[in-house]
C-alpha cells in the first residue's frame, strides 16, 4: 500500500492508496473512480457516490486543483522518503525558487505583488479570470517575491508561469 501525506492549504491529510478503487484518508476508507476527461487537465471524480469535477495541474509535488470554483494548492510527498529525510535532520521544507504556474488558461483580472514584496502562505499574489469566474492565486508557502511574469488585462495559458517565489 502506497501512503503520502497531502497538506491542502497548511492541513495535512494522510492518504493511502489500497487498490484501483479505494483510498484511505486519515483513516476512512473511500471508494473512488477518477478519470481524465478528454485529454485536458479536467478529471472526473466519483467518491462514496458524489459526483465532482476538477481541473488539475502539477508540477513536481505541487498541485493547484479547482474544485466548485475554488483554487486550492496541494503539496504531495511520499510518506516513507518524508520519514527518511527528517532521520537525517534533513528540513523538509522546500526553500528552492518556486515558479507558481497558471492551473488554468484565463485572464490576470489583477496582480497584488511585486518583486521584493514578502509574502505569507495562502496570501493572494493574483486574480485570474476562467470561464466568467474569478480565482485566487495563493501562494503556497512563505517567500519573497522574485518576479512576476504577468500584469492586469493579460491572457495566459494553463501551465504558464504567473509569479516566482524565493
Amino acid at each position: 500500500m502506497k501512503t503520502y501525506i497531502a497538506t491542502v492549504n497548511g492541513r495535512e491529510f494522510r492518504v493511502e492508496i489500497v487498490d484501483e478503487r479505494h483510498v484511505k484518508v486519515n483513516g476512512q476508507t473511500y471508494e473512488v473512480d477518477f478519470t481524465n476527461i478528454g485529454g485536458r487537465p479536467l478529471y472526473s471524480l466519483l467518491a462514496s457516490g458524489r459526483s465532482f469535477e476538477a481541473n488539475v495541474h502539477g508540477e513536481g509535488d505541487l498541485w493547484q486543483v479547482l474544485l466548485r470554483g475554488r483554487l486550492y494548492t496541494v503539496q504531495v510527498e511520499d510518506e516513507r522518503e518524508r520519514v527518511l529525510r527528517a532521520r537525517a535532520g534533513v528540513d523538509t521544507r522546500d526553500k528552492r525558487p518556486q515558479r507558481i504556474p497558471s492551473p488554468m488558461p484565463g485572464l490576470i483580472v489583477e496582480v497584488r505583488v511585486q518583486p521584493g514584496d514578502t509574502v505569507s502562505k495562502g496570501a493572494t499574489l493574483l486574480i485570474l479570470e476562467s470561464m466568467k469566474m474569478q480565482n485566487e492565486i495563493k501562494a503556497p508557502r512563505d517567500g519573497v517575491v522574485a518576479a512576476v511574469f504577468v500584469q492586469a488585462g493579460q491572457s495566459v495559458n494553463q501551465g504558464e508561469a504567473l509569479v516566482q517565489l524565493e
